[in-house]
């Protein structure tokens, strides 16, 4: 059967995800290591993104506000857990001025700044500075903050989307007067996340809490969403940290109490980023590309007027016009459809295939006999194939109008109702021994982006929480086989658990396990 791109998902998994980033226009690398250009249809997917969880988060009572790129190596230095988890990762700029010297342009030894400063790689040690001055009693408590920006971590290993040198995110900061609200709202945007993703990306997540060892360098908890890929593996899509009093004893971020005396704040940071577009294209893409949830498509319906250099031309744009003016008055996803007819000149059929591959949710294709019979035929992104064919329906234009805002909510559902019986039906249980670990993962790949590895999913098994030594054996067991601990879901079984399948002490929980992204 062909097929619209150059490789399959069966074939070369991570090939085939590269294939979808650059057949359906979204990004591509750029002339610095590690860092994408994102295109103005990956760029439309981040807007739409952006605009809904901005909306939830400022629903939420958050304010937006924007702090510096360049932090002071001494504020990171003041958080030890901090700096020890950033370290590797850091940028550091070192100079303020450039000068030829012997024929080329260096940096000038006489303008070495007198402190180094590190470029973003994540902004608790700054806005832990400001909450320092912005705090002075409890009447100011809670102080609820969220920045959208960039942020450098120097990533040895990039992909588009997935990691990269620099990538856009959204991060929310808090500060409480006591540990239960602090954990509340870490809670409460944990919430959002998961929401947003299920609701908006039509993306199935499991939330939970990290493990002692993997969580945010300096925090007391981290909570999760994780999301599963059509390959098996798990891709964290989004975190939040409830931070202790660890920032605020770093920061001098202290409030007077109603009683008069002085108290540290407990603080909180959450975030997502573009690694989300990443989770959309593995969890919907199929083998002609990108399948977009109609909440986040740019383009939700693109019309195809078929022009042959022809005089019936004029009427079927003007045709295709009028259908697309129509379509844009309407409402669906509880905002205003958008429809955009795609005039080029290209031939019709190489257009219907770009759109294909981009993920349009329903492409429409409007040629004479259309427009004559005032009839419309279209294909569903979601469904494009029977067999070998494409499966295309006509039916009347006032019909196709009003059935329109319930089409696209129909293949929002469709696409999160996939995804989920996927993530439902490959979380496995009852695994009791690490043997049964082995058995089922198997030999860990020399490369983790093996091509056409057999797809595993998640484990589900008894955990005791253990620390230190035992912890770190459990670690090295799962590095071997190149699993880690996703998060211990929140919806935990009810009734008696088996002894912990690492250590056999009496267990408290039960984890995830899985290769990852």
């Amino acid at each position: 059967m062909q097929r619209a791109l150059s490789v399959t998902r069966a074939d070369n998994f991570p090939e085939w995800y590269q294939a979808v980033v650059r057949d359906a226009d979204m990004a591509e690398t750029s002339a610095v290591r590690g860092c994408m250009v994102i295109k103005p249809w990956g760029y439309g997917i981040w807007e739409l993104m952006q605009q809904d969880l901005d909306r939830r988060i400022k629903n939420t009572g958050h304010d937006n506000c924007y702090f510096p790129l360049f932090i002071p190596l001494s504020f990171i230095a003041k958080e030890s857990g901090h700096v020890e988890g950033f370290a590797k990762e850091m940028a550091v700029v070192t100079h303020h001025r450039l000068k030829m010297i012997n024929g080329k342009l260096q940096p000038d030894p006489e303008a070495e700044l007198e402190e180094p400063l590190i470029v973003r790689p994540t902004s608790e040690t700054i806005i832990g500075d400001a909450f320092s001055r912005w705090i002075r009693s409890y009447r100011d408590l809670p102080l609820l903050v969220n920045q959208w920006a960039n942020v450098v971590r120097w990533e040895m290993r990039t992909r588009l989307f997935l990691r990269t040198a620099e990538f856009l995110w959204q991060e929310g900061h808090t500060a409480h007067s006591d540990a239960a609200d602090a954990m509340s709202e870490t809670r409460k945007m944990l919430e959002v996340y998961r929401t947003f993703s299920e609701t908006v990306l039509a993306m199935p997540v499991v939330t939970g809490e990290k493990p002692e060892n993997e969580r945010f360098p300096g925090a007391v908890n981290t909570f999760s969403i994780e999301a599963m890929m059509q390959d098996g593996k798990a891709l964290q899509a989004g975190t939040s940290h409830y931070l202790g009093q660890g920032f605020a004893h770093a920061q001098n971020i202290r409030f007077q109490t109603d009683q008069g005396d002085w108290a540290f704040c407990h603080t909180t940071s959450w975030g997502v980023s573009t690694r989300l577009i990443g989770g959309v294209i593995m969890t919907h893409g199929d083998d002609d590309g990108l399948r977009l949830p109609p909440a986040i498509a740019p383009r939700q319906i693109v019309i195809v007027p078929m022009l042959r250099d022809k005089p019936e031309d004029a009427e079927v744009l003007a045709y295709a016009n009028a259908l697309a003016a129509d379509l844009n008055d309407l409402t669906a996803l509880k905002h205003p459809v958008r429809a955009y007819v795609d005039a080029k000149p290209i031939k019709s059929a190489e257009k219907r295939w770009n759109w294909v591959r981009k993920g349009a949710p329903v492409i429409v294709e409007i040629g004479p006999r259309d427009a004559a019979g005032d009839q419309v035929t279209f294909i569903r992104r979601d469904a494009l194939r029977d067999g070998d064919k494409v499966s295309m329906q006509g039916v009347d234009r006032s019909k196709f109008i009003l059935k329109a805002p319930a089409l696209l909510t129909e293949i929002q559902q469709a696409l999160f109702d996939e995804a989920k019986a996927r993530l439902d039906a490959n979380i496995i249980d009852g695994v009791t021994e690490f043997a049964g670990v082995e058995s089922y993962f198997g030999a860990a790949a020399a490369d983790d982006d093996e091509a056409g590895a057999a797809f595993k999913g998640w484990l589900r098994v008894a955990w005791s929480r253990p620390t230190g030594e035992a912890l770190e054996a459990v670690i090295e067991k799962l590095k071997r086989l190149k699993l880690t601990i996703r998060n211990a879901p929140l919806d935990q079984p009810a009734g008696t658990l088996a002894p912990c399948l690492f250590t056999g002490a009496p267990s408290v929980e039960t984890i995830l396990l899985a290769r990852s992204y």
